[in-house]
């Protein structure tokens, strides 16, 4: 079977049972990140119990963190609300990455994806990915 360019086929990223299954569960990482927004946003002191944060892979990890938060509500409830701000994260990621693609952890980059479908499979591909990898830039 050939994959539709663009389409989300190509980038093959993990089904959200499989991206999403070492999330906390939905109000722990709403609170999560809403607290990492907090710090980000300087309302909230960070905590200083480990080395140095970088900061663009901390901006990193509060985006992946949001966008995959959104996509999981927006999967629960596929209104066109939710389904939206679930689109918006999901760019706001892929920016991102353009603009920092070293912090790119899955497979398929960032430039490769155009249409909108394929951002909140790329948002998968990275959780999925981001935990793997020990869940850097928190």
């Amino acid at each position: 079977m050939n994959a539709i360019p663009n389409s989300g086929e190509a980038i093959g990223a993990p089904p959200p049972h499989e991206a999403y299954a070492n999330a906390p569960n939905l109000r722990r990482e709403m609170r999560q990140v809403l607290a990492l927004g907090a710090e980000r946003d300087g309302r909230q002191a960070r905590p200083v119990n480990g080395p140095p944060v970088d900061a663009a892979a901390a901006e990193r990890a509060w985006r992946l963190r949001q966008a995959a938060l959104m996509d999981r509500m927006a999967l629960d409830d596929p209104r066109p609300g939710p389904v939206a701000a679930a689109a918006e994260t999901a760019e706001q990621l892929v920016l991102h990455d353009r603009s920092h693609p070293d912090l790119v952890a899955g497979p398929h980059h960032p430039e490769a994806i155009t249409l909108a479908p394929s951002r909140r499979l790329y948002v998968r591909q990275e959780y999925a990915a981001w935990t793997a990898a020990g869940r850097p830039g928190i």
